[in-house]
């Protein structure tokens, strides 16, 4: 089974842990209210954030997330948070300014990171609680929930009352499917290394940017920030799952003391898994548009005649504009002509809408092959996921495939509008069968999507804007324009 797995040598894995998966914000968040609102002096919570929203009510009756935090700040625990400080102008950088300036205030250190390539972000979503006397409660949280507006729906997808700006289509309160990764057992000490590695960067914050610069100065944030407190051993061992955690980082100058050539560590394992994929690829993605990327799978389905791949995605791009739409759109329908190129109808790309008939806007980041190797992170299926942004994922194995199997028919249950126990649900041999059997069948909330193909003169300039500034290439300029990550 450690097949499944890139070598140590590349990164490291574990056995002995735990993980459960976390599917929908709402499930998430009150888990969150659980395990911080047990922690006491001397505890220890680390995070990251693409955004984080203060506000944000974390249950129906709060507390919101900066209220959480407040409050184990409070109690006495030491919270650390990384923040990415997003491009001049957006909502990210406020509310992430914003959130960051509350941490501070109260007794806690928050960090803005710039330190991305150009035209980057930080992706990553981590959350890691640490006990100083119950290490065996120690837990890491991994996965593409930020804590922010939007996120906190549940299976019914009725949407967060606490409304994200995304295209008029998805309704006042969009429906949101997200999911994010409980982890307990040695591996949580891998997903601090992480946020340690990050947080030990010597680049300052603000690296060669006057804008920058003077935010963090009248937020009052650090240019360098504060040691962090010794590090405790790992947490003892709490299942039967192994977990390697797996990150990418772009090629940049200055480079990433921790990854001096970049890491691209999530491609590689991806890339490793289709190769060995024989029956069944099922991925739940918010983009999955690049062509390099479907490349990969192209290949094992050219290889493998009884592999299927099921691919679930937003039915419309968050912004689908005139500017902001095309480039999405066609790039998702080059990695859908390679796929259906490759496999005929042995792939298939569908949506999702709740009982209403709502579009459910697909944030997920899952992957699960063969019911043996599964992944739940915050990359998505591109390049800038794979090389260019920040982004950290954990690949699970389980002996008997139990927790693989159990996530796939859990969201093809609630998908397929099927009982948990339909057994057509075990099937990976004909999945096409079942799912093109569902699509208009009561209860049902799956459609089938093919991208557009967009006309000749709006290609032209969505394909530049596409390459350039949807979906860059982050790697080594030796490995750009080939298949090799």
């Amino acid at each position: 089974m450690n097949d499944w797995f890139l070598p140590e040598t590349e990164r490291p894995w574990t056995s002995g842990n735990h993980v459960v998966p976390r599917v929908h914000g709402a499930d998430y968040f009150a888990r969150l209210v659980e395990v911080v609102g047990a922690t006491g002096a001397g505890d220890r919570i680390f995070f990251t954030d693409w955004r984080g929203d203060s506000d944000e009510r974390l249950t129906d009756d709060g507390p919101t997330v900066g209220e959480l935090l407040k409050s184990a700040v409070a109690r006495g625990v030491e919270v650390r948070a990384l923040m990415w400080r997003s491009h001049p102008g957006q909502l990210n950088g406020e509310e992430n300014g914003h959130l960051g300036r509350i941490l501070n205030e109260c007794g806690g250190e928050a960090l803005l990171d710039e330190r991305v390539r150009r035209g980057g972000s930080h992706h990553q979503k981590l959350l890691v609680v640490r006990r100083k006397d119950h290490p065996d409660q120690d837990v890491a949280f991994v996965g593409g929930i930020d804590l922010s507006h939007g996120r906190r729906d549940d299976a019914s997808h009725a949407g967060d009352p606490q409304a994200p700006p995304l295209d008029d289509r998805y309704g006042d309160t969009p429906p949101w499917h997200d999911a994010m990764a409980e982890i307990r057992g040695p591996a949580v000490a891998h997903v601090l290394d992480t946020f340690t590695e990050r947080w030990d960067d010597g680049t300052p914050l603000d690296h060669r940017n006057p804008y920058r610069a003077t935010a963090h100065r009248i937020a009052r944030m650090p240019r360098h920030p504060e040691s962090l407190p010794e590090r405790w051993d790992p947490p003892p061992e709490a299942g039967r799952h192994k977990v390697q955690v797996l990150r990418t980082y772009p090629a940049k100058r200055p480079a990433y003391p921790f990854a001096p050539h970049g890491e691209r560590s999530i491609a590689r394992a991806y890339s490793r898994a289709f190769g060995r994929a024989r029956r069944l690829v099922y991925i739940e993605d918010q983009y999955f548009w690049s062509e390099v990327v479907a490349a990969t799978l192209a290949d094992a389905l050219r290889r493998e005649p009884g592999l299927h791949v099921i691919a679930v995605v937003p039915r419309f791009p968050e912004e689908d504009n005139r500017v902001a739409g095309p480039p999405m759109l066609h790039g998702q329908r080059l990695a859908w002509q390679r796929l259906r190129d490759a496999g005929g109808d042995r792939f298939e790309m569908f949506d999702l809408h709740n009982d209403a008939g709502t579009p459910v806007y697909v944030h997920a980041k899952v992957c699960i092959v063969d019911d043996a190797w599964m992944t739940i992170g915050s990359d998505n299926l591109n390049l800038r996921s794979w090389t260019h942004d920040s982004e950290l994922t954990c690949a699970v194995v389980d002996p008997d495939g139990e927790l693989p199997r159990s996530l796939r028919t859990t969201l093809w249950a609630e998908h397929l509008g099927l009982p948990a126990d339909d057994e057509r649900l075990l099937d990976i041999d004909d999945p096409m069968t079942l799912w093109r059997s569902r699509v208009g069948a009561p209860g049902s909330r799956i459609g089938v999507h093919e991208p557009p193909e967009l006309p000749r003169r709006t290609r032209a300039w969505a394909r530049t804007a596409y390459r350039l500034f949807y979906d860059p290439d982050g790697r080594p300029r030796p490995l750009r324009g080939t298949g090799d990550f």
